[in-house]
């Protein structure tokens, strides 16, 4: 189950730290595999199904990078060059 369905009575008391984002990042990776490789057995239940919690973990993340306070992007990339770009959706197909 996806970290992010935290039961009600805990809701609003969970503590963002950068070990849940990076949880959530790499459940996001396997998703993608996943959602790749049912989408070429030709799977589109299983697809829709790995597609709504990984939609749900991008809304969860996008609205805490929102409720943050801005940061430098030196302090999020410490070798002080530009941040890695996404991977284009093909290349993830491919892999």
């Amino acid at each position: 189950m996806s970290v992010v369905f935290v039961p009600k009575r805990l809701r609003g008391t969970a503590t963002i730290n950068q070990e849940t984002i990076q949880r959530l990042l790499e459940e996001n990776d396997q998703l993608i595999r996943c959602i790749a490789e049912y989408q070429q057995k030709g799977r589109a239940v299983e697809c829709v199904q790995y597609q709504q919690i990984l939609h749900r973990n991008i809304v969860y993340l996008a609205t805490i990078a929102d409720a943050s306070p801005d940061i430098p992007m030196e302090a999020v990339n410490p070798n002080g060059g530009a941040a890695p770009s996404a991977t284009p959706a093909n290349k993830v197909m491919e892999s």
